[in-house]
C-alpha cells in the first residue's frame, strides 16, 4: 500500500493533459464561464482606451491654475461617450464628466467641489496637483500584451475583462470526457423498486455530479453485472470513448472482483492497486495506449467519494489543462471533536469545515463513520486527516483538513 501522498504523485505523473492545438475549441463569451483558457488572451485596445477623467469637474491646463483663485472660460461640455470638439486655449477649460475623453491641451482635472460656476465661466478655488484625476491611456494595460494567461478557469471577473477588451471569441479546452459505471449484481437504479438484498446505485449520481462540478463531461454507462464478459465489453467501450474512466466496485479481492484481470486482458498497464488510506484502500489505476486513464475505486459510497476527492480530482485538474498546483487544498483547523485514527492507514473523517472569527474549525459529522454509511456525508465541506500510526486527536487540538471544493 502506498501512502496517499505518494499515490497522488504517481497518478499525476500518469496524466497526459489536453493539448491546446488538438483539444482547443472556440467559444463565445456567453459560453465561456467555467471553461479553461487554452491560449492566452490579448487585446488590440489600450486600457484606458484614451486619456479620460476620473471625476466630474473641469478639464484644465495645469499652467493656467497654478495660482488660485482664478477664473476660466468654459469652452465646451464633454459628457462620457462624446469626443471633445475643441482644443483648450490658454485661459480656457472644459466641463467634463467621469469617463469622458480629455480634450487636446488639457492635462489636469479640477473636481467640481473645488469650483464655483458663474454662467459660461468657472472660478477655480484651489490649486490642484498636475495630472490630478486623469486616467492616462494605456496606464492599466497596453495593447498586444498578455491579458489573461492560458490554464485559468474563467470566472465572472475574467469575463468582464475579456468583454471590455472586445475578446468576444476565446480558445478554451474541450471538456474532458469521463466514463462512469458501477459494477455489481446487487445494484439497482433509484427508480426501481427495491427487492430484499439489493442496493440502490448512488455512485452513478455522486460521481457524475463530482465530474460535472469540475467542468468535465460525465458519460454514464450504467450498471454492469459481475460477469467478466459484460465487464470487458463495458470497459472496452469506456476506454475508447473517454479520456478518463471511473468504475466503482470490483477492485477488492473477492470472488466477484474482476476489474484488474479485465484491465490486463485489454492491454492496460496497472500502476496501483491499493493505498494506505481509510476509507478507500482498494484503488486500481491503469493506463492504456490511447492515453486513457482508468480509476477502479471502491463501491462503498463514502469510499468512492473520498477516493475521488483525494486522487481523481487532482488528475482531472491536470488533464483539463488547468495550470498551477493540482493537489487538494489542506487547511489547519481546530477540531471540536475527538478524532480517532486506524493503525497503519491515513484516516479521513468527514464533516464541516468553517471559518469562525478568522480561524478554521472542524466539526465531525455525527453518527457512524463507516464507509457504507453515506447518510452523514451530506453537506461535507472537509475531511480531517489522522496520520497513520497516530493516536486519538483530542477535541481542541489542531488538525489538517482537506478542503472539499470543486
Amino acid at each position: 500500500m502506498l501512502p496517499p501522498s505518494q499515490a497522488e504523485s504517481l497518478i499525476l505523473k500518469l496524466v497526459r493533459p489536453l493539448n491546446p492545438q488538438q483539444d482547443g475549441q472556440e467559444v463565445g463569451l456567453h459560453e465561456a464561464l467555467g471553461r479553461i483558457l487554452a491560449c492566452s488572451a490579448a487585446s488590440s485596445l489600450d486600457f484606458p482606451h484614451w486619456d479620460n477623467s476620473a471625476m466630474d469637474g473641469y478639464a484644465v491646463r495645469y499652467q493656467d491654475v497654478q495660482s488660485c483663485p482664478v477664473t476660466l472660460d468654459i469652452g465646451e461640455t464633454i459628457p462620457a461617450g462624446n469626443p471633445p470638439q475643441q482644443t483648450l486655449r490658454p485661459g480656457q477649460c472644459a466641463r467634463i464628466f467621469t469617463g469622458a475623453m480629455l480634450p487636446p491641451g488639457a492635462d489636469t482635472i479640477v473636481i467640481q467641489e473645488n469650483t464655483h460656476r458663474e454662467g459660461d465661466r468657472v472660478r477655480i478655488l484651489a490649486v490642484p496637483q498636475g495630472g490630478d484625476y486623469v486616467r492616462r491611456r494605456g496606464s492599466f494595460y497596453q495593447r498586444g500584451n498578455p491579458l489573461l494567461a492560458a490554464g485559468i478557469r474563467l470566472q465572472a471577473p475574467d469575463l468582464a475583462v475579456l468583454a471590455a477588451a472586445q475578446c468576444h471569441q476565446l480558445t478554451v479546452y474541450r471538456r474532458p470526457r469521463v466514463a462512469i459505471f458501477s459494477t455489481g449484481d446487487e445494484l439497482v437504479p433509484p427508480e426501481q423498486p427495491l427487492q430484499p438484498g439489493q442496493i440502490v446505485d448512488s455512485n452513478q449520481y455522486a460521481l457524475a455530479a463530482f465530474v460535472a462540478e469540475r467542468g468535465a463531461m460525465p458519460l454514464k454507462l450504467g450498471i454492469v453485472p459481475d460477469r467478466p464478459e459484460a465487464l470487458k465489453s463495458t470497459i472496452s467501450e469506456a476506454i475508447q470513448s473517454a479520456d478518463l474512466v471511473l468504475s466503482t466496485g470490483g477492485v477488492s479481492v473477492g470472488d466477484y472482483d474482476y476489474v484488474e484481470s479485465v484491465l490486463s486482458e485489454l492491454g492496460g498497464q496497472i500502476h496501483l492497486s491499493s493505498v494506505a488510506i481509510r476509507p478507500g484502500k482498494p484503488l486500481s489505476v491503469a493506463t492504456f495506449g490511447n492515453g486513457c486513464l482508468y480509476f477502479g475505486i471502491p463501491g462503498n459510497p463514502v469510499s468512492a467519494l473520498v477516493s475521488c476527492w483525494r486522487f481523481v480530482a487532482p488528475a482531472l485538474a491536470k488533464l483539463s489543462g488547468l495550470a498551477g498546483n493540482w493537489s487538494p487544498k489542506f487547511a489547519i483547523a481546530k477540531t471540536n471533536d475527538l478524532l480517532r485514527g486506524s493503525g497503519d492507514r491515513e484516516v479521513y473523517l468527514w464533516g464541516q469545515l468553517q471559518l469562525v472569527a478568522g480561524n478554521y474549525e472542524f466539526n465531525l459529522a455525527p453518527g457512524s463513520h463507516s464507509s457504507g454509511n453515506m447518510v452523514n456525508l451530506a453537506q461535507t465541506t472537509g475531511l480531517a486527516v489522522v496520520p497513520a500510526g497516530q493516536g486519538p486527536i483530542p477535541a481542541g487540538s489542531p488538525v489538517q483538513v482537506m478542503v472539499i471544493a470543486a
